[in-house]
């Protein structure tokens, strides 16, 4: 499913090619990121002493308010990120499965790609090693280049725009969430939703989470990242 929420002729302008990382590159339906999320809720629960409903519910409210768990963690804990980090990320990588028709179409595509994602290098590199495209990637742009500020805050894209010569109006952006679309659309960037299949749900993830936007700042909606490429508009 391909949607189209903005005119654009075709994409010849674009030069860079910006990816977010989990549920996107990997569909979310393989629930790589449920175990993630585990991690996270039982984080949670040693930081602040709470029950799994009431930790897992804040750690909702911080995923939704300050753009990661980690952050709101960061501000409302003072808790060490590396820690948190290295903890969350201590998952079993085999539900990715090899993915050669994306791989190949990434390839294709004319110019440089990046990852921007609010996870670490770490995790994207054990997740493009399953893909098979860990050579694809002129650099992976994570939290700790963000200086730990996430998607949606502006700050994380004005540093990875600064930080590579990107120029926001011959790029696009790739993420599952529709909220980080909103900056890469306010700068110039070409957007795009990646959804799960509509018949997707799961008991870890809420209903914005899976939210498909019908705003302004998201142009295209696919649920087959492969397929959108091989047939750019």
């Amino acid at each position: 499913m391909t949607a189209l929420r903005r005119p654009h002729e075709n994409l010849d302008h674009v030069t860079d090619w910006v990816f977010d990382l989990d549920n996107t590159l990997y569909p979310r339906e393989c629930n790589l990121f449920a175990q993630i999320d585990t991690l996270i809720t039982n984080y949670v629960m040693e930081v602040t002493r709470l029950d799994f409903a009431k930790a897992r519910a804040l750690q909702k409210d911080y995923y939704r308010d300050f753009g990661t768990t980690l952050n709101g963690l960061m501000h409302k804990h003072n808790i060490d990120p590396d820690h948190f980090l290295d903890t969350v990320h201590a998952i079993d990588y085999s539900p990715v499965d090899p993915h050669p028709d994306l791989v190949e179409a990434i390839a294709c595509l004319p110019g440089r790609k990046f990852i921007l994602t609010n996870g670490d290098t770490g995790h994207a590199r054990s997740v493009l090693r399953r893909l098979g495209g860990d050579h694809l990637f002129e650099h992976v742009h994570d939290i700790r280049a963000m200086t730990f500020v996430p998607k949606p805050h502006k700050k994380a894209y004005d540093g990875f725009f600064a930080n590579h010569g990107i120029d926001p109006s011959r790029a696009i952006m790739f993420d599952d969430l529709e909220k980080n679309l909103v900056v890469p659309h306010e700068q110039g960037m070409v957007t795009v939703q990646v959804v799960a299949s509509e018949d997707f749900s799961h008991e870890q993830v809420e209903a914005w989470e899976l939210g498909r936007s019908t705003g302004p700042h998201v142009h295209h909606v696919t649920s087959d990242l492969a397929g959108f490429l091989r047939n750019l508009p």
